[in-house]
């Protein structure tokens, strides 16, 4: 692959939140999950397990514990700053929403595995805690890239991963205590189409050698971007892609 086919691999990747109920190959599952344990991780230490479902009963129970973790949405965004605009509103269960992806993919990590870290990282929580969750971000992207290759949409359902939702998952499952949550991939065929990205330009955001704070966006400029971008998610969610 050349520098073009990966700028345009990654430039259609996007969030699918829409999905046809059509069941996938069996094969294509494996090749994601193939692709993602090849990822690169702190010393080696590949913490991740992968976890299939496509039990519509398992899939229904997970879907509903990612519901009420959503329901927190509407009772704190009237904590949000003013100028930020509109509250942040989950869109209703749709048809050909996220829970009809005919499989799910839950990506845990094994928290045993920091044993294997140097000691300079094992004694210091916050840097190990880093290491490990960037090695499962890592298999989780190694995913996503490779779903699209395989002209899938997918879907990042980080509700999983919110404390209520991780421990009434892991015992629907019957994951083991070392294991925690990293994140779920819905995985299917898109019911929708993604809208132009909201991109942040490239000279604003590179700099070389020694900068100073003038270098840098104010205050002001990124409370501008936020609201901007928040504005352009919640028009991507209810359209389904992002």
């Amino acid at each position: 692959m050349n520098y073009e086919s990966l700028l345009e691999l990654v430039k259609k990747r996007r969030s699918t939140r829409r999905f046809k109920p059509d069941p996938i190959p069996d094969e294509y599952v494996d090749k994601i999950i193939e692709a993602a344990r090849w990822a690169p991780s702190g010393f080696n230490s590949q913490p991740w397990e992968f976890v299939v479902v496509k039990k519509p009963e398992l899939k229904d129970s997970i879907v509903q514990l990612v519901t009420e973790y959503s329901r927190t949405h509407a009772r704190m965004e009237p904590a949000r700053e003013p100028w930020q605009g509109a509250p942040w509103r989950p869109q209703p269960k749709e048809p050909m929403d996220y829970s009809n992806a005919p499989v799910f993919i839950i990506l845990f990590g094994d928290t045993r595995t920091k044993v294997g870290l140097p000691m300079t990282l094992r004694f210091d929580h916050q840097r190990g805690q880093s290491v490990f969750t960037s090695s499962l971000a890592n298999a989780f992207l190694y995913m996503h890239l490779a779903a699209m290759t395989l002209d899938l949409a997918s879907q990042w359902v980080s509700g999983v991963g919110a404390p209520l939702a991780h421990c009434l998952l892991k015992d629907l499952l019957g994951i083991p205590r070392e294991l925690e949550v990293y994140d779920m991939m819905a995985v299917g065929y898109a019911a929708s189409k993604p809208r132009p990205k909201l991109m942040r330009a490239k000279e604003k955001m590179v700099h070389y050698d020694y900068c100073g704070e003038e270098d840098f966006r104010t205050d002001e400029e990124v409370n501008d971007f936020v609201k901007r971008t928040r504005t352009w998610v919640m028009a991507a969610h209810r359209q389904g892609a992002d």
